[in-house]
């Protein structure tokens, strides 16, 4: 059956066009009990990007760490639960910062409507009601979560998404204004995320022209942000790299995520590495999966001085190991698409725990 999925329903773009949000919010602020949740980067308390946020006196602000810790389904199931409890239903809720406080917007909107708590919806297709009104605002560039039908949780028994059409983002602010402050090997681990998904895409069973349409010019964008002469961050190379983010979620979401998503997250769950990171240490390793892919990564890697870790397995136990790969089988649908339809019975728990101890 093909995919029938929902894109992103509104969507500014440009600089300067983060000055547009109130307006926006504007005529959404009449639903439920007439206030907004904003949940911001914590990076950005008490920088000059805070006294921008159009925030009203009714209104809830959260400055939220993300670093090193990646969204959990407690912090979503407590967010709500304060709200609610001090608040009523919010009107909306929005998100600003990067790929992490994108999960947390998308499925704290969920989370608003839906009884029980959010490990009971990990997966896809098992919320029941739409959430409430959210709108992304990314401040860096590369995971794709501003276009992506899903929010990606750790939870007490997995790492996986909240995923389904009502993720999706009712409305995203795009403005390459917001990305120039980003630390240079964060901008970098992030940025590549594009790149990883763009290739995965493409090197598996699921990919198709409409996949390819977004995920070449992805690319394309990728290459001249990375390799090209006026690779670095500045005005161009910002706007490059928001489209390439976009383009390469879109491509994503009509193929799918594979070898190299299924171990980075075995690697966020036992050893709590971020996700962007976690797709370099794996990507590097896994040339039978992605080819020449993985030369072009080590030049791009080499082209902007960044010193990736290696010979990290050393210090891992045997049980870690183990706990990284079952993490991983546990993904079938990327082994699935990475592999072929049969793909369990080519591949197994041995073959995983050798790829994590190449690392």
């Amino acid at each position: 059956m093909h995919k029938n999925f929902k894109n992103i329903e509104k969507i500014v773009y440009g600089r300067g066009a983060f000055n547009q949000m109130d307006d926006i919010l504007d005529p959404i602020r009449t639903r439920n009990d007439n206030f907004f949740v904003f949940v911001v980067d914590a990076y950005f308390e008490g920088k000059e990007l805070a006294t921008r946020i159009p925030v009203r006196p009714e209104d809830v602000l959260l400055f939220i760490d993300v670093d090193p810790k990646e969204p959990t389904t407690d912090q979503i199931d407590e967010l709500r639960d304060s709200v609610m409890a001090s608040k009523g239903l919010p009107s909306g809720i929005v998100g600003i910062g990067g790929g992490s406080i994108m999960d947390i917007a998308k499925a704290s909107s969920l989370m608003f409507t839906n009884e029980g708590t959010s490990p009971q919806y990990q997966g896809l297709d098992l919320i029941k009601n739409e959430g409430i009104y959210h709108l992304g605002v990314p401040t860096i560039s590369g995971t794709g979560a501003e276009c992506s039908m899903t929010a990606v949780l750790s939870g007490p028994e997995k790492k996986l998404g909240l995923k389904c059409e009502y993720t999706v983002f009712n409305q995203v602010i795009l403005d390459p204004e917001l990305t120039v402050s980003v630390p240079r090997n964060k901008w970098f681990y992030t940025a590549m995320d594009t790149f990883i998904h763009c290739v995965e895409s493409k090197c598996g069973i699921n990919y198709n022209i409409y996949s390819k349409a977004y995920g070449d010019t992805a690319l394309e964008l990728c290459k001249e942000v990375f390799l090209g002469d006026n690779s670095g961050q500045n005005t161009e190379i910002d706007e490059k790299l928001m489209m390439a983010s976009l383009f390469g979620g879109l491509s994503l979401t009509y193929s799918e995520v594979g070898a190299c998503h299924s171990l980075s997250y075995g690697l966020s769950v036992v050893l709590g590495m971020k996700h962007c990171y976690a797709n370099c240490i794996a990507f590097k390793h896994l040339k039978e999966f992605y080819g020449d892919y993985v030369a072009d990564f080590e030049k791009m890697i080499a082209h902007h001085n960044i010193e990736l870790p290696q010979n990290l397995s050393k210090d891992w136990t045997e049980e870690q190991i183990t706990q990284m790969a079952e993490v991983s089988i546990n993904l079938p649908f990327m082994w699935r698409h990475a592999i072929g339809e049969d793909w369990e019975n080519k591949w197994g728990l041995e073959d995983i725990k050798a790829l994590y101890r190449r690392m």
